[in-house]
């Protein structure tokens, strides 16, 4: 990790700078797939999944017997363990959910918002260098109690999944299967990578179209999802690698803080993480207990790229790291720290936080409730992270009496007049002298 101490605000930006892509040449890269599964539904599903994925993929979408016998596969302390997860994410969830209140701005005057899931969604569930069936729950959960009607998952076949034989042209992560029957998925494939991205957004003759894209993905994977966006298909949020940053003080646990590092470096080659200190001697601590835990992983060279192009730096003033933090917006924050309660007021810009040498981002990551879908790359600044809100639409109503529209009516027909919209002001003159004609 490169070392700062003390920096200039004016050196900030080369800190927090996230890695920099081609992304003229991603772009073109992307759209021509995009264009030929827009263009030939599942003949180029299959060929991009045998050209990317070195699989072969007759039949894309996954049988029940297959969800069968996934569910069957798994040992028993695994599906406990994704069900207590489960409990946790739907409970967390569910009290997201508002009841519609009818607010009377005026007498006569009534008006009230309500909820409406998304009729037809599409999650997309990595499944390449780690199948992620904690993502599974994460957006199937809260787009099961936002009641979307149709939920579609697509993920990519996997070359190590625990199900695969000889002879299977394709195989999923039975965990992924088990996750997604569980959470009320409606229809999965077998089918990643910007194909996938192509197929839930045009539709093809398997796999249906759907309003609105969720989940995490590489750069071709979010890529496919800005530029699908421009052709009408709503997307969760833009997206970046993975990303923590750690403010710590002598209060915390150096081996702790190492941990929570290297657990976001295992994620891809594109990650990055920052540590941001009180002390140069903490850095070292940290880096000290980084180098006994590294050659245990077994993704550490992964990790180690993710840390030789990360960052750590020594502020003194707690002022001033908080400033940093949100400067950065990271992904993921963990507050190693005193006063952790009065500097997590002060973070405005953070996709979630975590309090405390107890509460490490992996928690989060699984079971503790809270959602792991977050934004990346700065989007922190203006994005929230998936919750039910996510998949919901909101619907405004009004309802107005005669004598509500006496009340209200004289405010409109001003309005309107003054905006030389006179058919504006008509609509509420023509009911008025209706009225007093009886």
């Amino acid at each position: 990790m490169k070392v700062y101490i003390k920096p200039d605000k004016k050196d900030w930006g080369a800190i927090i700078a996230r890695p920099v892509m081609d992304t003229m040449a991603l772009q073109d890269k992307v759209r021509s797939v995009l264009q030929d599964v827009k263009a030939n539904g599942d003949q180029a599903v299959r060929k991009y999944t045998l050209q990317f994925d070195g699989v072969s993929t007759e039949q894309l979408a996954v049988s029940d017997n297959e969800i069968n016998e996934a569910s069957q596969s798994l040992s028993p302390s695994l599906k406990r363990a994704i069900e207590t997860a489960a409990g946790n994410i739907r409970l967390f969830h569910e009290k997201q959910v508002q009841r519609p209140e009818i607010i009377e701005t005026m007498p006569g005057v009534k008006c009230w918002r309500r909820s409406v899931g998304i009729e037809k969604t599409g999650l997309y569930i990595p499944g390449g260098t780690a199948p992620l069936f904690s993502t599974v729950l994460m957006l199937g959960i809260p787009a099961k109690i936002a009641g979307c009607k149709e939920i579609i998952l697509c993920t990519p076949p996997s070359l190590f999944s625990a199900r695969r034989r000889a002879g299977d042209e394709a195989a999923i992560h039975p965990a992924i299967l088990f996750a997604a029957q569980l959470t009320g998925v409606t229809k999965i494939f077998k089918v990643g990578g910007v194909q996938a991205i192509g197929a839930m957004a045009y539709g093809t003759e398997t796999i249906p179209s759907v309003y609105k894209i969720f989940g995490p993905g590489n750069q071709y994977v979010n890529c496919a999802k800005q530029l699908v966006q421009l052709d009408g298909v709503a997307i969760d949020m833009p997206a970046g690698p993975s990303e923590i940053c750690v403010l710590a003080d002598e209060t915390c646990n150096p081996a702790f803080v190492a941990a929570d590092l290297l657990s976001q470096a295992e994620h891809g080659a594109d990650s990055q993480v920052l540590l941001i200190c009180s002390a140069k001697q903490i850095i070292d601590e940290v880096e000290k207990e980084m180098n006994i835990q590294l050659p245990g992983l077994p993704r550490r060279e992964i990790a180690r790229q993710v840390l030789d192009q990360s960052n750590a730096v020594v502020l003194s003033h707690i002022g001033e790291a908080v400033d940093l933090v949100n400067e950065y917006a990271p992904e993921h924050l963990i507050l190693a720290c005193r006063e952790i309660e009065t500097i997590a007021n002060k973070i405005v810009n953070a996709g979630s936080v975590f309090l405390g040498n107890y509460s490490p981002e992996s928690a989060g990551d699984y079971a503790s409730g809270t959602n792991h879908t977050l934004p990346t790359n700065g989007f922190a600044r203006c994005y929230s992270g998936v919750s039910v809100d996510s998949f919901v639409k909101k619907i405004t109503y009004q309802q107005i009496t005669k004598e509500g529209l006496l009340q209200v009516g004289g405010t409109v027909e001003q309005m309107a007049a003054a905006e030389g919209l006179d058919a504006h002001r008509n609509s509420i003159s023509i009911r008025i002298n209706a009225d007093r004609q009886k």
